[in-house]
């Protein structure tokens, strides 16, 4: 039989909510993974009423859980906990993001699960980790951003430090998860057993320092990284450069400066005292800025010094809105922003899968649920429970679920 992607076949328990964990687990259903959304009853995962709303869905949500099936259970009830308990042998992996020891409270502990199911891998993802001195605080993806010494870098030098508008911490935790549990499939498929991934937000933002760490390490602390704001402080020339239009992010180091001074038509700057070797260049990158802001004025547009410096071979793009990024050929050819349609939302562009594999379509055709969506057909065909059963636990409240509109 044909799979229809590379995880086809894997079965998950998704325990989250919000962003970091949905990330996870969408990108595994995006692999063709079969996940199962167990939402807290009665108002299931709290963005399904956060962000824009059409039609009564919430944009934000439908973005984070297409492919998804929705199971909406009072697990504060005996009847549901009873019903967690009898779900986990049903499933590869366990994905929950709530705060440390929350899911134990649920009754689902490492010991309990991996007790009722040996070869189950849980991953467990929080913003400061399942151990530590922090771990039992609250956080979200800024927190743990601040934590880990990003916050402080973003920012002009003497300014105050500034908040990213996109959830990088949130999602690339997410994708560490991914990369941890798919290690771990991998991991059980060659013999091994199941086991307990701690992936936290904090640690993976921290994994993003690519040398700052070792710097500050090895001078004994007295090198340091600073806020750059809009030119960086490290590499020179590197930064967003007033245009006619906007900005352009220019970055000639190395071998590329000398193919700037050749686009700008100014030879001599290679060898002006303040810019020939690339220590004096970061020093004096702003006298650098102000001779670059130049030649960019004399231009009728910023196209044209991007195409003139891309015939140089000049790394250069323009700073693009959001909106215009949505509406860039390459992105729309890639897939990389894609068309979706959701029922009741209807149309719109959403961010398209990032992984890319030869012997498999890149995007699924997947829908949202709508809360608790799936509770019968999950609980008749994964547990063999009753109608009749099905029906009490909808009377007494253990399962909830919204109702579905018609096509």
């Amino acid at each position: 039989m044909d799979k229809k992607h590379v995880l086809d076949g894997i079965s998950v328990l998704d325990f989250t909510q919000h962003v970091a964990g949905p990330t996870t687990t969408r990108m595994m259903a995006e692999m063709g993974a079969d996940i199962i959304k167990l939402e807290l009853a009665p108002y299931g995962d709290q963005i399904r009423n956060v962000g824009y709303m059409k039609h009564g869905r919430s944009g934000y949500f439908l973005t984070q859980n297409r492919g998804k099936k929705s199971l909406c259970v009072d697990v504060k009830s005996d009847a549901g906990r009873q019903l967690l308990l009898d779900l986990i042998p049903q499933f590869d992996v366990l994905v929950e993001n709530f705060a440390p020891g929350v899911i134990g409270r649920m009754g689902l502990d490492w010991d309990t699960v991996h007790a009722l199911n040996s070869q189950l891998i849980m991953c467990s993802i929080s913003t400061f980790g399942q151990t530590g001195p922090l771990a039992q605080r609250p956080g979200y993806d800024y927190i743990g951003q601040a934590y880990a010494g990003v916050t402080g870098l973003i920012g002009e030098e003497n300014g105050a430090p500034m908040l990213p508008m996109l959830a990088m911490g949130d999602v690339n935790t997410g994708v560490h998860g991914l990369a941890a549990i798919n290690a771990a499939l991998f991991h059980r498929a060659m013999g091994g057993t199941g086991q307990h991934l701690d992936i936290s937000l904090l640690d993976s933002y921290f994994h993003c320092h690519e040398s700052s760490v070792a710097m500050v390490s090895a001078s004994d602390g007295r090198l340091e990284p600073k806020r750059g704001g809009a030119h960086s402080p490290g590499l020179a020339p590197l930064g967003a450069f007033k245009g006619n239009n906007g900005y352009l992010v220019i970055i000639a180091v190395l071998h590329h400066f000398e193919r700037l001074c050749h686009a700008m038509g100014q030879p001599e700057i290679l060898t002006d005292s303040r810019f020939e070797e690339f220590r004096q260049r970061m020093k004096n990158r702003f006298d650098l800025v102000e001779i670059i802001e130049a030649w960019i004025a004399g231009f009728d547009n910023d196209q044209q010094v991007i195409d003139l410096l891309q015939q140089e071979g000049v790394p250069v793009a323009p700073v693009l809105t959001l909106k215009e990024a949505m509406e860039h050929p390459h992105l729309i050819e890639r897939g990389t922003v894609r068309t979706v349609t959701e029922r009741q939302f209807g149309s719109f562009q959403s961010p398209g899968m990032p992984l890319r594999f030869s012997e498999f379509e890149n995007n699924l055709e997947l829908q949202a649920p709508f809360l608790g969506e799936h509770n019968h057909q999950i609980l008749t065909n994964m547990l063999d429970y009753s109608e009749s059963k099905i029906k009490q636990l909808e009377q007494q409240q253990v399962l909830v679920n919204e109702t579905i509109p018609a096509d």
